[in-house]
């Protein structure tokens, strides 16, 4: 005789399957900032990504965050959060929830999900529907998931995908009287409000074609939504010496590529877009990446150049725009996997006036714990981009346990 609990039991086995960690991380600054004299930040976050097969053909995805930090960067309210618009870190966070269905040849997820485009690492000008958290830091980021319907076709060497969001998400900038807001020295005297965002409204959309061939891989895309990272108006009061600044996200219109070509000794890739606004005063500019990438045993290496040129100069002078930020870069990356549990990374990047280097050794230990240690270097003029932050060199520890 079947037990009908041990039955269900099995099923619900088979078809379900959760993972998740508790991380703890410490950030030591050796400098205090202009606008902020805290040396050690540390950040506890709760995370866990489940899924659930209905059938073959449906699964249902779901993903969650809780979280807490020293430094404010976290609310500290009870509201569970599912659409990243606050300007701190919710302390509750839908990360995704969504129904995935397959049927044949096309593929459709419909919800709050982590979308990604393009073939680069060092700077991905095609990722229109990834906005980050830039809170904590500019050089150290994690994408935002967003609401959307997303279908996906496939057919031999070539995939379509169709993506439409109904509400806009932005990237999450950091607070402005912490360090990862860089102020001008002009600033020096005056208050700096935040006078919280003007959010555009209507959806987002955008269509990706890749086709891979014999030896070679390209698409092609587009996308007619919004800027994700915000330009500012500033409001001047004379009598009080404070400044209002209020996020705007003007239109945004994408047209871009991306290919990659393996070669005998390294992999050539290349993604590049053009960026049009129909905002008066919004900047116009193309963004692209050429990078090369080699394995060699245990190491892996990735190196290139990114650029920029722009078409249209922007009518504000207060934008916050770090992928702009790290074009006319040369930009590089090396990994060393030294056995099953240890690991070593390099990532830098130089410009004309400025630099970023970080280090980061990785251990398990046993099957649950892992121990992430890392120093970053920056330096530069006042005028840079990298330079601007040369006070945020930092030193971090971070201890995670994985379920």
């Amino acid at each position: 005789m079947i037990d009908a609990g041990l039955l269900l039991a099995t099923l619900l086995s088979q078809s379900f399957e959760q993972r998740g960690f508790i991380e703890n991380r410490t950030v030591a600054y050796p400098q205090t900032a202009p606008n902020d004299s805290g040396r050690v930040v540390d950040e506890l976050l709760f995370r866990e990504e489940a899924s659930y097969k209905f059938a073959p053909w449906l699964t249902l995805n779901g993903g969650f965050d809780a979280r807490t930090d020293s430094h404010r960067q976290t609310a500290r309210d009870g509201v569970v959060d599912a659409d990243d618009r606050s300007i701190q870190r919710p302390a509750f966070s839908v990360r995704r929830l969504s129904a995935t269905i397959h049927r044949g040849k096309v593929t459709a997820e419909i919800g709050r999900q982590l979308i990604r485009w393009g073939k680069t690492d060092i700077l991905n000008p095609t990722d229109r529907f990834a906005p980050k958290d830039y809170l904590s830091s500019v050089v150290d980021t994690d994408f935002l998931g967003v609401t959307a319907a997303r279908v996906t076709y496939e057919s031999g060497g070539n995939t379509v995908d169709l993506v439409w969001q109904p509400w806009f998400t932005p990237s999450r900038t950091p607070l402005l009287d912490q360090r990862w807001t860089a102020l001008p020295p002009q600033a020096a005297g005056v208050s700096i409000v935040d006078a919280g965002a003007r959010y555009p409204g209507g959806s987002q959309v955008g269509a990706r074609w890749n086709h891979v061939g014999s030896g070679y891989e390209y698409s092609l895309c587009f996308f007619n939504g919004y800027q994700n990272l915000p330009s500012f108006d500033a409001l001047l009061t004379p009598l009080t010496a404070s400044v209002e600044l209020t996020r705007t996200y003007p239109t945004l219109r994408l047209y871009g590529g991306d290919a990659a070509v393996p070669l005998p000794w390294v992999t050539v890739k290349g993604e590049a877009a053009y960026f049009t606004s129909s905002t008066p005063g919004a900047e116009e500019y193309a963004l692209y990446v050429i990078q090369l990438e080699r394995q060699v045993k245990e190491w892996s290496f990735v190196g290139g150049y990114a650029g920029s040129v722009v078409t249209r100069d922007a009518a504000s002078p207060v934008q916050f725009a770090p992928d702009r930020g790290f074009a006319k870069s040369f930009v590089g990356r090396a990994g060393l996997t030294i056995d099953a549990n240890r690991s070593l990374a390099i990532e830098t990047a130089v410009r004309a006036e400025g630099s970023f280097v970080r280090f980061e050794y990785s251990q398990l230990f046993g099957q649950h714990w892992r121990a992430t240690g890392g120093v970053a270097w920056i330096r530069g003029d006042m005028n840079d981009f990298l330079g601007e932050y040369r006070r945020n060199s930092y030193g971090s520890l971070a201890i995670r346990y994985s379920f």
